[in-house]
């Protein structure tokens, strides 16, 4: 993906505003030789040497030309910068492409460009451009790179300007701003089979129905255009008008990832915190179930959701699922704690009826949390937490024991609720607790535990 901008030139800001920014302009050359040939006027008015006088009027009006006429040229030098790609996991590089187009026909000097970027993306990188000629263009490109997601803005594009003599300098600032989106690193994961409802709605497939290319019985009036060969010809002859059979319309197994955002729940920072675990194991669940033709959608614990959009949320079957991924990508780009400290809301939007495959990331679960976290499942298909205390990611288990305990307490009423509960550890691989979830709900379902249909996911 690439976007580009092209600055369009800044209006004139009047003779009084030019002269006074042309003056601002000049360098120490410029201003040393300004002073000097003043100072040799002067000089020679009291001295009464007209040929001195003529030198200092040349030092002092030559750098004044020079500030004038680079004034007067700033104006015809358009910019522009394309991201490839605009949209980059973290810890990845992207490249930014800088064009400048000179569209007047007199070439100009030297030009030295600087493009402003926060400090996260590296250091501000400057190039020197030398002589472009009449019509003539430069490209130039750095690369930008961060660890930590976010939406980082690039730009204005700074283009300094010189006159041959080094007399003056003008600096130009583009109106135009890009912005690099970091997405969370998304892991690969492995098909596993995991608890669904039989419905279709967690099992991981289309309906078997809408798999077989077979035609809805509810018929519909004949529309202009339609098969002749889909004419039903019961229907017609029932209600005396040309019926044609429906075709059924896929539906896709729905998924819901819930992540918990609560700052409560969450300690530490940086990028190998408990809670960008979190969010990129959300976006590696998001994709991968995506991929398999889930319909799916983000819930965070304040109770909204993305896509969002339609009566349940889900993006659906007339949605790209590039455009949901993206969607859902951009949004865990920025997403932040929140100041909530219970999951109520999340519940009160599950509870509305069976919304398939739940796939959680919690964070610290105290015992009220963990009691609403347990009745989430009753509205599921079926049901997988990634349980992370946080505890355990700023210390070592052995130094708190009591936090490694109640997790497992924690772990221990999720599963009686009937969740499939996986505790991550510091530094854990969500590819490894992904096939570890799919063993222990394999040996629940071989001691005849809690579960419902299965589907490939």
């Amino acid at each position: 993906m690439t976007t580009a901008a092209t600055a369009p030139p800044e209006p004139d800001r009047g003779d009084k505003g030019g002269v006074r920014t042309a003056l601002a302009g000049l360098t120490t050359r410029g201003r040393s030789f300004l002073a000097a040939g003043v100072a040799a006027a002067v000089c020679a008015y009291v001295l009464g040497q007209s040929d001195l006088l003529r030198v200092g009027l040349l030092l002092a009006v030559l750098p004044l030309v020079c500030a004038l006429v680079l004034y007067r040229t700033r104006y015809r030098v358009a910019g522009s910068r394309r991201l490839s790609p605009a949209r980059v996991p973290a810890g990845s590089e992207a490249r930014v492409h800088l064009r400048m187009d000179n569209v007047s026909r007199l070439p100009t000097g030297l030009l030295m460009l600087q493009d402003r970027v926060p400090y996260v993306l590296g250091p501000r990188p400057r190039f020197v451009l030398d002589r472009v000629e009449g019509g003539g263009r430069r490209e130039v490109s750095y690369r930008v790179r961060s660890d930590l997601r976010g939406r980082y803005p690039l730009g204005p594009l700074q283009l300094r300007l010189t006159d041959p003599f080094g007399m003056c300098e003008l600096t130009r600032s583009f109106s135009t701003h890009d912005t690099l989106t970091v997405i969370p690193r998304v892991e690969a994961l492995s098909p596993i089979r995991l608890a669904g409802e039989a419905k279709g709605y967690g099992d991981g497939r289309l309906r078997s129905l809408a798999l077989a290319g077979e035609d809805d019985i509810i018929p519909r009036g004949y529309r202009y255009g339609d098969d002749l060969r889909r004419v039903h010809w019961r229907s017609t002859a029932r209600y005396g008008e040309l019926m044609v059979r429906r075709e059924e319309q896929p539906q896709r197994s729905r998924c819901t990832v819930l992540l918990d955002t609560r700052g409560i729940s969450f300690r530490g920072a940086g990028p190998d915190s408990a809670f960008e675990w979190a969010v990129a194991g959300s976006a590696s669940v998001l994709v991968h179930m995506l991929e398999r033709g889930f319909s799916v959608r983000l819930l965070t614990d304040t109770g909204s959701s993305v896509p969002g959009e339609g009566s349940d949320g889900f993006a659906g079957a007339n949605q790209e699922s590039a455009d949901a991924a993206g969607l859902m990508m951009d949004t865990l780009a920025v997403i932040d704690h929140s100041d909530g400290t219970s999951l109520s809301r999340a519940y009160d939007v599950l509870r509305g009826g069976n919304e398939g495959l739940l796939v959680a990331f919690f964070g610290d679960l105290d015992e009220e949390q963990a009691a609403v976290a347990a009745r989430m499942r009753q509205r599921s298909g079926g049901a997988l937490a990634f349980v992370l205390d946080s505890e355990n990611w700023v210390r070592e288990p052995a130094e708190a024991p009591q936090a490694f305990h109640r997790s497992e307490e924690r772990l221990r009423l999720l599963r009686e609720a009937g969740w499939t509960a996986v505790a991550v550890p510091r530094g854990a691989a969500l590819g490894d607790l992904w096939r570890q979830a799919d063993r222990e709900r394999s040996g629940l379902a071989a001691t005849g535990g809690p579960s419902g249909g299965e589907g490939r996911s």
